[in-house]
C-alpha cells in the first residue's frame, strides 16, 4: 500500500489505517483506490478473520478532500462519480467479508469517516469523537453507503437530521443513538480495539460469517425466507471443525479453541 493507506496482518487481524494525518486522513483519490485495494485484500485473505479500520493522527476520517473538489470544480461531475465508485467497491467488500469489521474511530469522524463507520459491524468511539454526516454543508449528497446503513442503524428521522442538518455530536450521543457500540477514553482506545479484534479473530470465523449475512439481509426478507436462511447456515456451520470444537468443550466445560473452519 502507498504511504496514505496502511495495511498490516497480525495475529490474524488485518489492520487497515488511513494514513494522512495532516489533513486529518481525508480522503484523496490515491486513498480511495488504496483503501478499496486494501478492503478487498482483507476480505480474501483466508489468514485474516477480523478487520479493524482506524487512522492515523488527530482524527478516524474528516471526509473527502475538499480542497481537490475546490481545485477541480470544472471536472468535479466526472472525478465525483469515479472516486465514489472506487469508495463502494471499498464499502461492499467489508459487507460481503465473511469475518468481522471492527471500526476504531476518534476525533473528526465527518462525511465518508461516517460512512465507512456505519459499514463496519462493529464500532468502537474515543471519548475525543465528534461526529458529523457533513454533506449539506458543501451542498452535496451523502454517499459511501451512508443513507442505506443510518435508516437500518438509527432510525429514518434521527438519519435525515444528521443529513439534512449535518449538526455535530458527541461519542456518548453516537453510543445512544447506536451508531456506537462502545465509548472509552481516548487514552484506552488502542488496548480495547487489540483486546475486542483478538477476540473476534480467535472467534468461530465461519459462524461469525453466516451470522453477518444473516443479518445483513434480512431487512430484504420475508419471515419465511429468513428462517429458511437460518437453518442453512445452522446446517453449514454444523460441518465445521468449529462447531465440533465448540459442542465438545461446552460439554467438557473448558473454553473451546476455535481454529476459524
Amino acid at each position: 500500500m502507498s504511504k496514505t493507506l496502511l495495511y498490516s496482518v497480525a495475529g490474524s487481524v488485518a489492520t487497515i489505517t488511513l494514513n494522512r494525518p495532516q489533513v486529518m486522513n481525508a480522503l484523496d483519490a490515491d486513498m480511495i483506490v488504496q483503501l478499496r485495494a486494501a478492503c478487498e485484500q482483507a476480505c480474501d485473505d483466508a489468514v485474516v478473520r477480523a478487520i479493524v479500520l482506524r487512522g492515523n493522527g488527530p482524527a478516524f476520517l474528516a471526509g473527502g478532500d475538499v480542497a481537490l473538489f475546490h481545485a477541480n470544480l470544472p471536472r468535479l461531475p466526472e472525478m465525483a462519480g469515479k472516486l465514489a465508485g472506487e469508495l463502494h467497491h471499498a464499502i461492499m467488500a467489508l459487507r460481503r467479508a465473511a469475518k468481522p469489521v471492527l471500526a476504531s474511530v476518534h476525533g473528526a469522524v465527518a462525511g465518508a469517516g461516517i460512512s465507512l463507520l456505519a459499514a463496519a459491524d462493529l464500532a468502537l468511539a474515543a471519548a475525543d469523537a465528534k461526529f458529523t454526516l457533513a454533506y449539506s454543508r458543501i451542498a452535496a449528497s451523502p454517499d459511501g453507503g451512508s443513507t442505506y446503513f443510518l435508516p437500518r442503524l438509527i432510525g429514518v428521522r434521527r438519519a435525515l437530521e444528521m443529513a439534512l442538518l449535518s449538526d455535530t455530536f458527541d461519542a456518548h450521543t453516537a453510543r445512544e443513538i447506536g451508531l456506537v457500540n462502545w465509548v472509552v477514553s481516548a487514552a484506552e482506545l488502542a488496548a480495547e480495539t487489540e483486546k475486542i479484534a483478538g477476540r473476534l479473530a480467535s472467534g468461530p470465523t465461519v459462524a461469525y460469517g453466516e451470522t453477518k449475512a444473516l443479518v445483513n439481509q434480512s431487512f430484504d426478507n420475508t419471515l419465511e425466507r429468513q428462517l429458511e436462511a437460518e437453518a442453512q447456515a445452522f446446517a453449514r456451520c454444523a460441518r465445521t471443525a468449529d462447531l465440533a470444537e465448540g459442542v465438545t468443550a461446552f460439554v467438557e466445560k473448558r473454553k473451546p479453541n476455535f481454529e476459524g473452519h
